[in-house]
């Protein structure tokens, strides 16, 4: 894998592709129509954003590279990578608990907050990438 040069791409699978970690300053991208929404990506290398619709709907500290990111009525799943451990936040539904898979390992349940919003931790390797899932209870 390696970073989104264009900073945001949709795949042939229908899944997103966007952000470039290794960037020094902040780059953005706006206005992208994907499936009748409306994107909006930021990245550089402390930060990666993604909003739908003016919502944000992904987050990575520091920043990522996120492939074949889908987001359904049961969850969401994604491969990331960055150059050390990332701290992701989701949005998902309010107060739904959610099972939490990286490399099709179930670390555990958590709880999303009144705001509909899922935070994790990510531990990855430079250069390496790690599949995440997290599935609606």
């Amino acid at each position: 894998m390696s970073v989104v040069t264009e900073l945001f791409r949709s795949e042939e699978n229908g899944t997103l592709s966007f952000g470039d970690y290794t960037l020094d300053t902040k780059a953005k991208k706006d206005k992208i129509e994907f499936e009748g929404d409306m994107y909006k990506v930021k990245t550089f290398k402390t930060m990666t954003k993604l909003d739908k619709n003016g919502q944000l709907i992904f987050e990575s500290v520091p920043g990522s590279a996120v492939h074949n990111f889908a987001a359904t009525t049961d969850g969401v799943a994604f491969e990331i990578e960055a150059s050390e451990d990332v701290q992701v936040t989701l949005e998902v539904e309010p107060e739904q608990e959610y099972r939490v898979y990286i490399d099709n390992i179930n670390v555990g349940n958590m709880k999303a907050n009144l705001g509909g919003k899922l935070t994790l931790s990510v531990e990855l390797n430079p250069g390496m990438t790690a599949m995440v899932r997290v599935k609606k209870q």
